[in-house]
């Protein structure tokens, strides 16, 4: 499908629409990462979903925001937040994965009047931001200046690299031909490695941001969906599990054969769980 770009405050971002008449699913991808992270999930909802993918400026986006863009964490849910009213999108059903999970509380976090249900993914919560081993490393690399943070990625070309646990090896297990994508625009443009280190260090900057959000989602009323793979190595699936208890109506799936990025590793399964969620809400 063709991508679409509108103009918020931050700048101009790209994203995917397949339009149609059945529930709207706005789905958040996660840190370095874009649309393609959903390929698989949207190709099966489509036929009776409007799947909606903006790529958010975390990394693998290929347009600069402005200079003085906010970048932090609650910068870009707010910047998710104007996306959902510039296209006047209502009762939607919000699905984040990894640091999308984590947009995702922090959009509700602050009311979420456009949203009708959320699905939090196998993603950042509680006191686990940035997340297990590859968040780490990955927001240490920006207290590098761009310049040196780019040289640092450079490793990334190679697929021994890229399949570390320090880099995307505990986050998917069948996805590298995607994750070599994603690194593509820090690799090539001077101004998105600026835009990444920018987001690394707003996250550097408060790492105890979910732990209050999280235990604030007790008074989401609405309905919300808990999907995990049963040994993610780099988000808890106690933390999925606790989740589901404190969302009033929270519901769990638990995935196998999966590691975080379930939409690459299990896209059939979370597009079912998708599916039934929404038929019920």
């Amino acid at each position: 499908m063709t991508m679409e770009q509108i103009e918020l405050s931050a700048g101009t971002i790209d994203y995917l629409d397949t339009g149609g008449d059945g529930p709207v699913l706005v789905l958040l991808h996660g840190l370095l990462m874009d649309e393609t992270l959903w390929a698989d999930v949207v190709a099966d909802l489509r036929a009776d979903h409007r799947c909606v993918v903006p790529v958010l400026p975390m990394g693998a986006h290929t347009k600069p925001v402005k200079e003085d863009a906010d970048l932090s964490p609650r910068g870009i849910a707010r910047l998710v937040g104007e996306f959902l009213e510039r296209l006047d999108l209502n009762n939607v059903t919000l699905v984040g994965n990894d640091t999308g999970g984590a947009i995702v509380q922090l959009l509700v976090d602050e009311g979420a009047p456009r949203v009708g249900s959320i699905v939090l993914a196998s993603c950042d919560a509680f006191d686990n931001f940035p997340p297990g081993l590859t968040g780490k490393t990955v927001v240490l690399t920006g207290k590098l200046s761009p310049t040196f943070f780019g040289l640092f990625m450079q490793q990334m070309r190679l697929k021994l690299v890229r399949r570390q646990p320090i880099a995307f090896g505990w986050l998917t297990k069948r996805g590298d031909a995607v994750s070599k994508h994603w690194i593509k625009p820090i690799l090539s443009q001077a101004d998105i490695r600026r835009d990444t280190v920018r987001v690394l260090r707003g996250i550097a900057a408060d790492k105890k941001l979910l732990v209050g959000v999280s235990e604030g989602l007790s008074s989401f009323d609405r309905p919300a969906l808990v999907v995990w793979a049963e040994k993610d190595k780099v988000m808890p699936p106690a933390h999925g599990r606790r989740l589901a208890e404190i969302l009033p109506q929270g519901r769990l799936v638990e995935v196998a054969d999966s590691y975080s990025l379930l939409s690459l590793d299990q896209p059939a399964q979370f597009a079912q769980a998708i599916r039934e969620f929404t038929s019920k809400s």
